[in-house]
């Protein structure tokens, strides 16, 4: 990845026109520098799925000069964005500007698969990866919004004693011990009503030995794989249910949707600092390849950012 220069973004009627102050550095852009997740069509090629920054053009809710944070279908990894204003959130006093970038992408991820798993006050959640951008998150907003019980996992007694600090009821440390024996001890051996998963493949079959009778299995990325087998009648029998999302190929309307509940139901909370963003690093825009090995060796904990000069 290097710098260049390109044409000005276009804008639509309903578009906002962002200066980037930082831009968010997601998995996603890792699979997409290997070929492995091309942007949607008409995004632009290059990564980056949420930035903030100044307005320079805006909308109602969004006047010039206003700081905003967006989710992006691709191309924050640059100076300017032009993003439709119903994928926006202003940002509120008391967060910075460079932090808000590192919320608007893992808010949506939450929110969509919480709903998606149809989540409700008082459940336990394991989120795996904790320490991720998303888990982050996820561990923060399953407590704060609906007030559920949140047992998370990260490698390494100082990455759980990190999401102890988040104030996740039940850190793990998946480097350890039997996670399976630790989630059954913790929960008295009826396990955990959702999942959130990062892994795919090859946390298949103890995330399915780790879930509740009735609960629900989210996967949301596949870093160990794609491809695994399941036990029908192990599903059959619990009453179990296994799902997938994804959210950078969801339909405009969707997305706005999304945003929406985002907009209503966590942002006020990000505003009262019960949410807030974990941010591990902020590089230049140049020293994205920097950003991408760092990401990629594990050693990140929350988000990584980049700043345009």
């Amino acid at each position: 990845m290097v710098v260049d220069e390109v044409d000005e973004p276009i804008l639509g009627p309903a578009d906002l026109l962002i200066q980037v102050a930082s831009a968010g550095v997601n998995r996603a852009d890792l699979l997409q520098r290997s070929g492995n997740y091309p942007p949607p069509p008409g995004a632009p090629a290059w990564p980056g799925m949420e930035v903030a920054g100044e307005v320079l053009v805006g909308q109602p809710g969004f006047p010039v000069g206003s700081r905003s944070a967006a989710l992006l279908a691709g191309g924050g990894y640059a100076e300017r964005v032009v993003v439709p204003a119903a994928l926006a959130l202003a940002v509120p006093d008391g967060l910075t500007t460079r932090d808000a970038a590192a919320l608007p992408e893992a808010l949506a991820t939450v929110w969509s698969n919480f709903e998606a798993a149809h989540l409700a006050a008082g459940e336990t959640v394991l989120v795996r990866g904790g320490s991720g951008g998303v888990g982050s998150v996820a561990v923060q907003v399953a407590r704060e919004a609906y007030g559920a019980r949140t047992l998370a996992t990260a490698g390494g007694p100082a990455r759980v004693a990190r999401l102890a600090e988040l104030g996740t009821d039940v850190p793990l440390d998946h480097r350890a011990d039997d996670l399976v024996a630790q989630v059954l001890a913790a929960t008295g051996g009826r396990g955990v009503d959702v999942i959130l998963d990062v892994l795919g493949a090859g946390g298949l079959a103890d995330n399915l030995a780790m879930l509740a009778d009735g609960g629900r299995l989210v996967v949301i990325g596949m870093q160990r794989g794609r491809r695994a087998e399941i036990d029908l009648g192990l599903l059959l029998s619990r009453r179990l249910s296994v799902i997938g999302t994804t959210l950078r190929s969801r339909a405009a309307p969707d997305k706005a949707r999304i945003m929406a509940g985002v907009r209503e139901h966590l942002w006020p909370l990000v505003a009262e600092g019960r949410i807030r963003p974990i941010v591990h690093a902020a590089l230049p825009l140049d020293q994205a390849p920097a950003a991408h090995r760092l990401l990629d060796s594990g050693e990140v904990f929350g988000k990584l950012l980049l700043e345009p000069r």
